[in-house]
């Protein structure tokens, strides 16, 4: 004779495979929430190294501009080649700044802003960064 355990102790049939098939959604939902976070970081970084390396190539053109013997007024572009997959352009331009004062009030001659500007295409639209200063003309003169 057998035995039959009470209803209530069954274990209905299928919920085994419920439960596999529940665990196995959680887990695929996990998995691709983390490689969503995974390709925006690699995207961040992507962005951020991009960033550092304009500004040093801006940085770079500005202390050229600046290491000039002799200053005079004139504009120049430069396409970087490094950088061409963006086309990344740097304009450098020197101007004259004629009625320059310092606090006490005193006229400073011979002085010229530097302005160098980063031109490039990303994400479909024209970027720009600028970093600029003064300079004496006859810093670098005896």
């Amino acid at each position: 004779m057998k035995f039959l355990p009470p209803p209530s102790h069954r274990h209905p049939r299928g919920f085994l495979l419920l439960e596999v098939i529940l665990a196995l959604m959680i887990f695929g939902i996990a998995a691709t929430s983390f490689a969503v976070a995974l390709q925006r970081t690699s995207d961040l970084a992507m962005v951020s190294q991009r960033g550092q390396k304009i500004t040093r190539l801006l940085e770079s053109a500005l202390t050229e501009a600046l290491s000039m013997p002799t200053m005079e007024e004139k504009t120049s572009t430069v396409t970087v080649d490094e950088m061409s997959e963006v086309g990344l352009e740097i304009d450098t331009e020197v101007k004259l700044i004629p009625d320059m004062e310092n606090q006490d009030g005193q006229l400073l001659q011979d002085m010229y802003l530097i302005t160098v500007s980063a031109h490039w295409l990303e994400n479909g639209e024209w970027q720009q960064q600028q970093a600029s200063t003064w300079r004496y003309a006859r810093l670098y003169q005896p």
